[in-house]
């Protein structure tokens, strides 16, 4: 006789449970499909080290699922419907096609089925949290505000979606309400809380589903447009995040960001929420009007290709200054949202958030540098042409001979939006390849293919070569780069892994 899967409580059960007692958790059982992830893995590694029984499955294996199984959660390589056995809830995230058969079976099942938003609201249950928003520069902001709080002595939790190099992780968990007692000998720059950090991920509306104290939107561009109509139906949706927000107490906004702006004049706060607004002076896009209208600014930027070095200032009191080590003039923007939710939200000592960013390290795979004796290789995962734009723009101030751009086409709707502003994005470069664009389970669009892409760079001016397979990228660039030339490779972990074994058997040639 074929046994029944036990019933399964209901989600609003659940709930009530973990919400009112966080140590309910390690009652239940998460089962995360496409735990590989680097957002689902850092929310699955979080509610693991909170107590909460882990398992997972994915297509491959990687340092992430050998991360989250060295906390005793079970990874499974490949997906079948076996899988979910033992699960109270299944974890998705968009990226996970609806015909998933683990995903169809855990509702044949009955078992509860939710959006990775909902398990990382269950990974700060009880905690003073920041979330941090916008088209670009939400990891790199997250991960500033975490070092922050962490050179504060206070222990955060977070959550981001890249791996803090400082911390070789993209998740832990801190300071917990729970814990039974805090050794009386600590003696922090602050009062000791419970905080908890994530990025949040706004390209599919499940931002809906957090809550944060305290929230930053750092920029509000056309984007996600297979999800979103266009940009005034992403400011829309980023109104509702803040405005039906009962807990939120700080909003850090972005005030050199034109979308930002736009939505401010939509946003209608109650006395008790606190709204700072932000900017870099001198960097695009430019703001209106002058900075004294701005709490949190930061000036006399000077991009110097390897660091940026800039002057904090509260409204017109000059605060200090900073010189954050990593490339990229744009972070000195980032940088200022971060010293607005520090300084202005969580109250922390401009003397712990100096010391906090003068010691950043960066996010993996963000402008990452690696070089030889003869070229420079540069890692950065960037989707949108803006923040490409401004990654080349900081690259002109590096010793270079030639700038390279290696890069794969990816989304059908993101190039039939896009394609133009990545072609004006990639003038800041001297070669551009392009392999064969990556259809990222999307239907293809009439007219819009890798060839027609190509088509848009060459109309703009871009030296421009078309390598169809990616296998044939590296030994181009062996035949044509030449000492001093520094090489960009945008796109994921596959082109990361390109680059970082082209190093590596360039090393040898040179122990």
């Amino acid at each position: 006789m074929k046994l029944m899967q036990p019933t399964k409580a209901s989600l609003d059960v659940i709930e009530q449970k973990i919400y009112a007692e966080p140590l309910a958790l390690r009652q239940f059982c998460f089962h995360f499909i496409g735990i590989g992830g680097i957002g689902v893995s850092a929310v699955a590694r979080v509610l693991a080290e909170r107590g909460a029984q882990i398992q997972g499955s994915d297509v491959r294996e990687s340092q992430l699922t050998l991360s989250i199984q060295s906390l005793g959660a079970k990874v499974v390589i490949g997906h079948h419907t076996s899988n979910i056995d033992g699960a109270d809830l299944v974890v998705y995230s968009t990226a996970v096609p609806k015909d998933n058969i683990e995903l169809i079976e855990a509702e044949k099942r009955g078992i509860p089925c939710i959006h990775r938003s909902k398990a990382l609201a269950y990974g700060l249950i009880g905690l003073e949290t920041v979330g941090v928003t916008g088209t670009h520069g939400k990891g790199t902001v997250s991960a500033m505000i975490t070092h922050g709080l962490i050179c504060a002595e206070q222990d955060p939790s977070f959550i981001i979606g890249g791996i803090l190099n400082q911390y070789k992780t993209n998740a832990k968990v801190g300071r917990l309400p729970e814990d039974s007692k805090i050794d009386s000998t600590e003696q922090p720059s602050s009062p000791l809380k419970c905080y908890g950090v994530a990025e949040i991920d706004e390209s599919d509306g499940s931002h809906l589903n957090l809550n944060p104290h305290h929230a930053l939107v750092n920029h509000l561009e056309v984007d996600h447009l297979n999800y979103y109509e266009d940009l005034k139906a992403i400011i829309t949706t980023m109104t509702r995040f803040l405005q039906e927000n009962q807990q939120l107490k700080t909003v850090a906004l972005n005030m050199s960001d034109q979308g930002v702006r736009q939505m401010l004049n939509a946003l209608n706060f109650n006395q008790d929420v606190h709204v700072l607004g932000y900017a870099a002076e001198g960097y695009y896009p430019s703001t209106e009007g002058s900075l004294d209208k701005v709490a949190y600014t930061v000036r006399d930027v000077v991009d110097y290709g390897i660091k940026v070095c800039f002057t904090a200032y509260h409204f017109e009191r000059e605060l200090g200054k900073i010189e954050l080590p990593i490339p990229g003039g744009y972070n000195a923007e980032n940088a200022a949202g971060a010293l607005a939710i520090m300084l202005g939200g969580l109250q922390l000592d401009f003397a712990v958030c100096q010391k906090a960013l003068n010691s950043f390290e960066g996010l993996e795979n963000r402008f990452t540098v690696r070089q030889d004796q003869e070229i420079t290789v540069v890692k950065d995962y960037l989707s949108h042409p803006t923040g490409m734009k401004r990654v080349l723009e900081s690259a002109q101030r590096m010793e270079h001979r030639k700038i390279w751009c290696v890069f794969k086409p990816y989304r059908f709707t993101l190039m039939k939006y896009h394609g133009e502003d990545y072609a004006r994005a990639f003038t800041g470069a001297d070669d551009v390849l392009i392999t064969t664009m990556y259809a990222a389970n999307e239907p293809s669009l009439p007219g819009i293919d890798t060839q027609w892409f190509v088509e848009q760079l060459k109309r703009f001016g871009n030296q421009t070569h078309f390598i169809p397979e990616q296998d044939d990228l590296i030994p181009f660039l062996q035949k044509h780069v030449k000492a001093k030339d520094l090489i960009f490779f945008f796109g994921g972990d596959d082109f990361f892994r390109m680059a970082d074994t082209w190093m590596d058997e360039r090393a040898l040639k040179f122990t």
